[in-house]
């Protein structure tokens, strides 16, 4: 009990260490391991149905970055912090979108595409039966949901990071090449070490109270 107790107080711990990071020391590199666990803990978010309908490109050549500063307003964590990430959901999702998923879940459990005909049948007569625009919208929650995952995995290994929706999505589209591949970015997390100049690091969290959050019934 007291272990659960403790694993609990130090996770909650993290979240509040963590902050949107708004200067970032561009001498400080994540190392690749931790590089590595991040993107797991992506890999391994939850998403509506497993589908999982957005890809995450992880950024850290200069030049690129340069130009994705521009369409960001030029705020400079896009520049300073060791990576940024950009998750991108799907623009519509297609049929074979779905088939694709369904095979790899037979490869992986070791089933037969018909074991699958019940969840197959669901899949498809909810997502594909949605508009264009209601898919994209859908679509783009899932990736928020991989983002809350970024930031919890990042603040317990003491990586910082800064969520941004603070940019052109159509310019970091063209930029990217996402407009060939049924993409379009929905939010942003440079990852990376906070500099010790960011006054934002020592400044108080502030939370609605947990009456104003939560209520019971």
């Amino acid at each position: 009990m007291n272990l659960e107790v403790n694993t609990q107080t130090t996770y909650n711990e993290d979240l509040n260490w963590r902050y949107a990071t708004k200067k970032f020391d561009a001498n400080k590199q994540i190392n690749q391991e931790d590089l590595n666990s991040l993107l797991e803990s992506i890999q391994l978010s939850a998403s509506s149905y497993g589908l999982q309908p957005y890809e995450v490109i992880v950024v850290k050549d200069p030049e690129t970055r340069e130009k994705l500063k521009a369409a960001a307003w030029n705020q400079t964590q896009v520049t300073d912090a060791s990576y940024l990430l950009v998750f991108a959901n799907l623009k519509s999702v297609s049929e074979s979108y779905v088939d694709n998923y369904l095979d790899n879940i037979a490869d992986t459990r070791n089933l037969s595409r018909e074991d699958l005909k019940g969840m197959e049948d669901m899949i498809k007569n909810t997502t594909l039966q949605l508009s264009a625009e209601e898919q994209e919208a859908w679509a783009a929650k899932q990736a928020y949901i991989a983002l809350g995952n970024l930031l919890s995995a990042a603040a317990n290994l003491k990586i910082d990071t800064c969520p941004m929706e603070g940019f052109d999505a159509q310019k970091f589209d063209e930029i990217l090449g996402l407009k060939d591949k049924n993409l379009t970015t929905a939010v942003i997390a440079p990852v990376g070490y906070r500099s010790e100049d960011d006054s934002y690091q020592h400044l108080a969290k502030v939370r609605k109270s947990k009456s104003d959050l939560i209520e019971i019934i």
